[in-house]
C-alpha cells in the first residue's frame, strides 16, 4: 500500500513537473509575441519618426531654395532703386541747369523786349513776384478776417443773448401821468372838496393837475416834472390813508413830502444796490443814485436801468473771465452822471467820471464810467464791457421809446454823415437805425476800396454819431454795362 501511495505521489509530481514546464513554454511564447509585436510597432513608429524628419527637412530645403529666391530679387530690386536715384538725381541735375538756362533766357527775352538790362528785367519779374505775392496774401488775409469776425460775432452773439436771457427788466412805461387808485367813490368828493376848495389848493401848492373822471374809482395826476408828481403822488395818499382833507392838511402833507424827498431818494438807492447785488457804494453816492429814480431817458427810467446794466455786466464779465465785481460796480454807477445834468456843465460821463474820482472810486471805475459814450479811450476790458452793457440794456426792444419826430430826425442824420464820404451815391437808414446801406460809384471806388470805405464809415458814425446798440454798415457796388444795336 505505502508502494502505491509512493508510485502515485512519484506521478503527481511528475505530472506537475510536466504542467509547469508546459505553461513556462506557453508564458514564454506569449512573451515573444509580445515583445515582437512591440518591437514591431517600435520599428513602424521609428520610420514614420524618419519619414516626418526627411519631409522636414525637404522642407527646410525648400524654404531655404524659396529665401535664397527672394534675396537675389531684393538685391535686384535694391539695385535697380539704385539706378533710379542716380537716373533721378542726374535729371534733377540736369533741369536745374535747364531752369537755369530758361531764367537766364526769359530775363534776356524781357530785356531785348522792353530794352531793359538784365538786372533791371530780374527787378521788374521780382517786382511782379511780389505783386502777385502781395494780392494773394491780401485775399487769405481779407478770408481769415471774414472768419475771425463771423466767429466773434458768433460768439458775442451767445455772450449777450445768454446775458439778456437772464434778465426780467420791464419795457418802457415812463409816462407824464400817475394813477392812484381810491378806496371809494366818496373819496373823489372829499378830494375835490366843497367848491373845489381842496383841489384847487393842492394844484396850487403841487403844481401838478389834478383829473378826476366819471365811473373811475381813481384820480389822475398830470405833470411833465417828475419830481413835482412824485411829491404830489406822496402828498395824496398820504391824505387818502388820513381821509381828512382841506387846505390846512393838504399843505402839511406837503411839506412832509418834500421833508421826506432825501430819506424817499435814499431808500430808492439802497433798494437799486441790493437788487444789482453791488457792494461798496460810497454812502455819499447812494442818495444820489436815489435821485435817478426820478430820470428816464427814451421812457427808460434810469435808476432800472443801471441795475439791469449790472447784472447784465456780471453775466458778460463771468462769459469772458473778467472782473466780475469791477464790472458789476462800474456799470452800475455808469450813468451816475445824469443826476447832475442840469446842475453842472458837461457830459453826464464826465460829470460821472469826476463825481466818481471824489468820492475815491478806484481809476479802472472812474475810466469805465467816463469811456462808456467813448469820450476818452477805455484802458480795461472791464470799461468795454460796460459800454457793451449799457448799449444791450438801452436797445433791447421795449426798452426804450422815441417819438416819431425824433426818429426821423435821427435818421436823417445818419444818412447825411454817411452821404460826406467820396464816391456814395445813395445812403439807405434801414430797420430802426441799426442798419446803413451805401451805394457807391464804381468808377470811383473798386472792389477793394468798398472794404476800406465801409471800416471808414464805421469809424466816422462811431465817432461822430451817437446811438445806442451797434450799426451795421453795407457798401454795395455795382457796375452794369449798357450797349445799343442800331
Amino acid at each position: 500500500m505505502a508502494q502505491i501511495i509512493a508510485t502515485v505521489a512519484t506521478l503527481l509530481l511528475l505530472l506537475a513537473s510536466v504542467l509547469v514546464v508546459h505553461f513556462a513554454r506557453r508564458e514564454a511564447a506569449e512573451i515573444r509575441r509580445s515583445t515582437s509585436d512591440e518591437t514591431q510597432a517600435t520599428r513602424e513608429e521609428a520610420r514614420d519618426l524618419l519619414s516626418e524628419a526627411q519631409r522636414r527637412e525637404e522642407r527646410v530645403a525648400q524654404r531655404e531654395k524659396e529665401f535664397s529666391a527672394d534675396h537675389r530679387t531684393a538685391q535686384m530690386y535694391a539695385r535697380s532703386l539704385d539706378e533710379r536715384a542716380a537716373v533721378i538725381a542726374r535729371d534733377e541735375k540736369r533741369l536745374h541747369a535747364e531752369r537755369g538756362e530758361i531764367d537766364l533766357l526769359r530775363e534776356r527775352r524781357l530785356a531785348e523786349i522792353g530794352g531793359l538790362t538784365p538786372e533791371e528785367a530780374r527787378a521788374e519779374l521780382m517786382a511782379q513776384q511780389v505783386r502777385k505775392a502781395r494780392d494773394a496774401a491780401s485775399g487769405e488775409l481779407r478770408r481769415l478776417e471774414r472768419a475771425t469776425k463771423e466767429t466773434a460775432d458768433q460768439r458775442a452773439r451767445e455772450i449777450l443773448v445768454s446775458s439778456m436771457q437772464r434778465q426780467a427788466a420791464r419795457v418802457a412805461s415812463e409816462t407824464s401821468t400817475t394813477w392812484i387808485d381810491l378806496p371809494s367813490e366818496e373819496m373823489k368828493g372829499r378830494i375835490i372838496g366843497r367848491e373845489g376848495r381842496n383841489i384847487r389848493a393842492f394844484e396850487s401848492l403841487t403844481g401838478v393837475n389834478v383829473m378826476v373822471e366819471e365811473g373811475v374809482n381813481a384820480v389822475q395826476l398830470s405833470s411833465f416834472d417828475v419830481e413835482r408828481r412824485e411829491i404830489a403822488e406822496v402828498t395824496l395818499r398820504d391824505l387818502i390813508e388820513d381821509g381828512r382833507i382841506q387846505p390846512q392838511r393838504v399843505e402839511a402833507a406837503y411839506a412832509r413830502a418834500v421833508a421826506d424827498t432825501e430819506q424817499r431818494h435814499l431808500d430808492a438807492g439802497l433798494d437799486a444796490i441790493d437788487a444789482a447785488g453791488v457792494r461798496g457804494i460810497p454812502h455819499e453816492m447812494v442818495s444820489v443814485l436815489g435821485r435817478l429814480r426820478l430820470r428816464s431817458s427814451y421812457g427808460q427810467n434810469v435808476l432800472a436801468h443801471l441795475v439791469e446794466s449790472a447784472q447784465i455786466a456780471a453775466d458778460i464779465a463771468t462769459s469772458l473771465g473778467a472782473d466780475v465785481e469791477l464790472a458789476r460796480h462800474a456799470a452800475f454807477l455808469h450813468d451816475i452822471g445824469k443826476a447832475f445834468t442840469h446842475e453842472r456843465e458837461g457830459t453826464h460821463a464826465a460829470i460821472g467820471a469826476a463825481l466818481a474820482a471824489e468820492h475815491g472810486e478806484p481809476p479802472t471805475v472812474v475810466n469805465a464810467i467816463a469811456a462808456h459814450h467813448d469820450e476818452v479811450p477805455q484802458t480795461t476790458l472791464e470799461g468795454v464791457i460796460v459800454q457793451v452793457a449799457d448799449a444791450v440794456s438801452a436797445s433791447r426792444p421795449g426798452a426804450r421809446r422815441e417819438d416819431v419826430d425824433g426818429y426821423l430826425e435821427r435818421m436823417e442824420g445818419l444818412e447825411r454823415l454817411v452821404a460826406e464820404h467820396e464816391g456814395v451815391v445813395k445812403v439807405l437808414a434801414m430797420a430802426a437805425g441799426r442798419e446803413v446801406r451805401v451805394v457807391v460809384e464804381p468808377e470811383t471806388v473798386d472792389d477793394e476800396g468798398t472794404h476800406e470805405l465801409a471800416r471808414t464809415i464805421a469809424q466816422h458814425i462811431s465817432r461822430d454819431f451817437s446811438f445806442a446798440g451797434e450799426i451795421k454798415v453795407t457798401v454795395i457796388r455795382e457796375l452794369r454795362a449798357d450797349a445799343v444795336a442800331g
